[in-house]
């Protein structure tokens, strides 16, 4: 037969010690209150030293309870500070993010300022110059490498005509539409230019290799004369090109030819100039007003 679950502490020898120290502690308990009432009574003074030591040793458990209920207490405004914070953090990333994209317009604006002056540089020292404008695509991928200007024969541009930026020489115009052209770029296998070096005159030939880069051979040398870090520019000699453009810079050596990098790399450049033909500049003749004035020189004399 089982035990009953509940059992009287008459027949639990525990229980019995349990309960016995129970009433102990609570008689104890009255007794101090009663003792500790007597003293406060008969000797207020005894009974501030005693309760000020009973203070001190108190006190790093009265600390540590303080603290614990703080702390309990402060929770919810823990919480509450916390997701605070995060939508906090939220805004201001969003705010430096604004700011950033801010930067990055006010430091584009700044170079495109850069290339404005410098363009608008070049247009003052160039006297045949046709036209400004912006190369709005270009190809990559094809087997030609054709940029797009913005501005066609409606402002003056015609095929042959050269095309540069204020870094140098980016190609020729191949097409003219009405608001439009169509630039070989210098780059291009079929784009072929007169050039020299520009510290001792050795003249040579660049063609485009359809990679971003062009190779430069020597015209009259039996070895190649080159080195890295040779800078080329236009010679003048064929009557398209003027002469002093710059061209490209020499990155390396293969053989008999040098292989050089633009000065001028189309994906970089937006804003260029059109000019006339070299030789079209030179052999063009004085301007009517210009024409006028000589006649009116010679008319003057007897």
């Amino acid at each position: 037969m089982a035990p009953p679950r509940k059992r009287r502490p008459g027949y639990d020898r525990k229980a019995q010690y349990g309960l016995f120290a129970s009433y102990v502690i609570a008689i104890t308990g009255a007794i101090a209150a009663l003792l500790l009432v007597v003293v406060s009574q008969a000797d207020p003074a005894g009974f501030s030293v005693l309760r000020a030591g009973v203070a001190e040793v108190t006190r790093p458990i009265s600390a540590t309870a303080r603290s614990l209920v703080l702390t309990v207490g402060n929770l919810d405004e823990l919480a509450s500070a916390y997701i605070h914070a995060g939508t906090q953090n939220i805004a201001l990333r969003r705010e430096a993010e604004a700011s950033r994209t801010k930067l990055i317009e006010a430091d584009a604006l700044r170079q495109e300022n850069i290339r404005l002056k410098q363009l608008l540089h070049l247009a003052d020292e160039e006297g045949d110059v046709i036209a400004s404008g912006h190369l709005v695509s270009s190809t990559t991928s094809s087997s030609r490498r054709i940029a797009r200007l913005d501005i066609g024969s409606r402002h003056g541009v015609q095929s042959g005509m050269p095309v540069r930026a204020a870094e140098g020489l980016v190609g020729r115009v191949l097409w003219v539409g009405l608001n439009t052209a169509d630039v070989l770029l210098l780059v291009d296998n079929e784009n072929v230019v007169p050039v020299r070096r520009a510290k001792d005159n050795i003249p040579g030939i660049s063609r485009g290799m359809d990679d971003g880069t062009v190779e430069i051979r020597a015209l009259n040398a039996e070895r190649n004369p080159f080195r890295p870090g040779d800078i080329f520019v236009t010679s003048g000699i064929g009557g398209i090109y003027r002469p002093n453009i710059p061209v490209a810079i020499v990155a390396r050596t293969e053989g008999d030819r040098a292989v050089a990098i633009p000065l001028a790399n189309p994906g970089r450049v937006e804003l260029v100039i059109v000019q006339r033909t070299f030789q079209t500049a030179e052999t063009r003749g004085p301007t009517s007003a210009q024409g006028a004035e000589a006649g009116a020189g010679n008319s003057a004399v007897p």
